[in-house]
């Protein structure tokens, strides 16, 4: 049986004054690709900012590698393997597509295998590597959203976080990002991703979670709950 990389128990989030998470629990096991769905408000970017230290914990612990990571920074969880694409991206825009690949191999001092990675980003995303010493800034949200996924794979992560990463994407490009999903995770990099949009997150699932309202309400096998009514009638508008 595979090994338990992250589990949240009893998760307690605050956020803005109001309680968003309210005692979430759920496990991502070695080498699974797990969803959590949900609509917007449901409480999953504030889960996830709360396993990468970027928010405080009401209460409930985050276990990672079978150790509580309560309070510790984002910066020391990167060192241990746990990598997010948050929300947004956030890609350094005055930098190129290059120098941000290289500013995700900051833990590292392996100079010929970081040289060899960043090689490896640009066959995974060749548009990247056209454009290599163009200003991030000047990229289309899609093509960021390749770089903030390229930046966090250069860390080598266990664990890669994707929060919301088809947003505001056009229909092809969503289609590029989670062929590049899938890609990663067949690679055998753990993967747990937050998404609205459910259908296509549970089409490339092995598990989902769903949230509403700060609490996990269904989870279970993706292709299950991808063909479950409630869900359906909820999330996929049928």
């Amino acid at each position: 049986m595979a090994d338990t990389l992250l589990k949240v128990t009893g998760l307690k989030v605050a956020y803005g004054g109001i309680q968003a998470v309210k005692g979430v629990d759920f496990e991502v096991n070695e080498g699974e690709l797990v969803t959590l769905i949900g609509s917007n408000g449901a409480g999953k970017t504030t889960t996830m900012k709360a396993i990468t230290g970027t928010l405080p914990m009401m209460g409930g612990d985050i276990a990672y590698l079978g150790k509580s990571i309560k309070g510790r920074g984002a910066w020391d969880l990167v060192k241990e393997g746990l990598a997010m694409v948050p929300e947004g991206r956030g890609v350094f825009t005055r930098m190129t597509i290059l120098e941000n690949l290289q500013m995700g191999a900051y833990i590292r001092s392996d100079k010929p295998e970081i040289a060899t990675d960043i090689e490896k980003m640009f066959n995974l995303f060749p548009r990247l590597r056209e454009r290599k010493e163009q200003l991030a800034g000047t990229l289309s949200g899609g093509e960021q959203q390749m770089l903030a996924m390229g930046r966090a794979l250069m860390s080598r992560p266990k664990v890669l976080l994707l929060d919301e990463p088809s947003m505001g994407l056009s229909p092809l490009m969503v289609d590029k990002i989670f062929e590049v999903i899938r890609d990663v995770s067949s690679r055998g990099v753990t993967v747990l991703l937050v998404e609205q949009n459910a259908s296509r997150a549970l089409g490339i699932a092995d598990r989902g979670y769903v949230m509403e309202s700060g609490l996990v309400t269904m989870n279970g096998d993706a292709k299950e709950l991808l063909s479950d009514p409630r869900v359906r009638a909820a999330y996929l508008g049928e």
